[in-house]
């Protein structure tokens, strides 16, 4: 062995814990009130993306104007009064569109930003009254976020407000979402029936977006697996990989739909590995597969699985995450 240098004997030894500086602090440990009150506003959802940040004004004029200029051209070309006519109205049809598209992305961009600076309860309070003075009553995208806002202390408000956009009158997709929004919480409040009857008229045919798609895959499979139909709800759900980046807001929603359709269907390893995957995302989304009848802090029986429970509980009891009454509720 090569003896070493006094220069090599006397290089300090880079120590990373007494490194001065500024050094980051431990995160404050949760209680399990606050873990599963995270958890279960990650099953709900985000603010609203801005509805302008994928919208170009520039190319939005290109796309509509070169056609246009086409059809008048074409016009120009024919002699006669009708073919002007004919563009005239076409022009005036394709303006109006724009015109209304343009209002309602600016509208629902202003209920974007109030919604994203609502991030304590006074916060949304002060949220919800501007919602309310500065949109009008029949407005969907205002109702969505005062809805949204609600969700995180009275689920029954949210759903109350949700009710109030007539179906009948407002365009189809938006009917969808309104739907699968009311779907959710009667899910969340173990109202299986009541979420069913909604999303057996959503159409997924008629929405594009990939995380729409998804977001409304997981909701309407939930509710098909919690009411009879488990097999057609796993085939719904595994069209969307929980695992993929674009849709990682919805990876627990879309997670938990999976362990509801598992259970239901009787695929038992199916089921395990799916809850294993919630617990290592938060071993509080766990609860949301915990009744009453284990917990005074558990959701309603309806709908869930005695295995799933079983399994759900005895995972949660092992993360270390347990609430105290759920541990004496073990013990007794």
């Amino acid at each position: 062995m090569r003896a070493r240098t006094p220069r090599e004997r006397v290089r300090p030894i880079h120590d990373p814990m007494k490194t001065p500086g500024k050094l980051t602090p431990n995160p404050k440990k949760q209680s399990p009130k606050q873990q599963r009150e995270q958890a279960i506003a990650a099953l709900r959802g985000k603010p609203p993306a801005d509805p302008l940040a994928k919208l170009n004004p520039r190319s939005l004029a290109l796309r509509a104007g070169i056609p246009a200029l086409i059809v008048w051209a074409i016009a120009l070309a024919i002699p006669g009064l009708w073919p002007k006519v004919v563009a005239g109205v076409l022009t005036v049809i394709v303006a109006g569109v724009l015109f209304w598209a343009l209002r309602f992305a600016t509208r629902t961009r202003a209920v974007a930003q109030i919604v994203q600076t609502a991030d304590t309860a006074e916060a949304r309070k002060d949220a919800i009254a501007k919602l309310d003075t500065e949109f009008k009553k029949d407005d969907a995208a205002a109702t969505f976020a005062k809805a949204q806002l609600q969700m995180q202390e009275d689920p029954r408000a949210a759903l109350r407000t949700l009710e109030t956009i007539n179906l009948d009158k407002v365009m189809a997709p938006m009917a969808d979402e309104a739907r699968a929004q009311r779907g959710m919480i009667h899910l969340i409040l173990s109202e299986t029936d009541e979420a069913r009857a909604l999303v057996d008229k959503i159409d997924m045919t008629r929405h594009k977006e990939p995380k729409i798609r998804a977001m409304m895959a997981a909701i309407v499979g939930e509710a098909w697996a919690r009411t009879g139909q488990a097999t057609k709800a796993v085939d719904l759900l595994e069209t969307f990989d929980p695992n993929d980046e674009a849709f990682a807001e919805l990876k627990p929603q879309l997670l938990r739909a999976r362990a509801f359709a598992y259970a239901w269907a009787n695929n038992t390893k199916q089921m395990k590995n799916t809850l294993r995957s919630l617990s290592g995302m938060n071993p509080q989304y766990l609860s949301g597969f915990i009744t009453k009848k284990k917990s005074p802090m558990g959701v309603p029986p309806r709908g869930v699985h005695p295995m799933l429970e079983k399994e759900a509980f005895e995972m949660l009891m092992r993360s270390g995450a347990v609430p105290r009454r759920m541990q004496q509720m073990k013990r007794s």
